[in-house]
């Protein structure tokens, strides 16, 4: 892995911030006992894995 590409920033579009993504994150990683950052990785994760299959599938 190039070191670096090991931190990662986000910015959150005017559009989405009604949504409360940050707010929702922080309550649902106390809820889990997890960490946001550990939410996020997680997210991604499976978003990337979810759209390589797809990809592979000739979606």
């Amino acid at each position: 892995m190039d070191m670096s590409m090991d931190k990662l920033s986000i910015y959150v579009p005017q559009k989405y911030r009604g949504k409360q993504p940050i707010e929702r994150l922080t309550k649902l990683a106390k809820k889990r006992d997890r960490s946001v950052n550990y939410l996020v990785v997680q997210a991604i994760l499976d978003f990337v894995e979810r759209e390589e299959k797809r990809k592979d599938n000739g979606d």
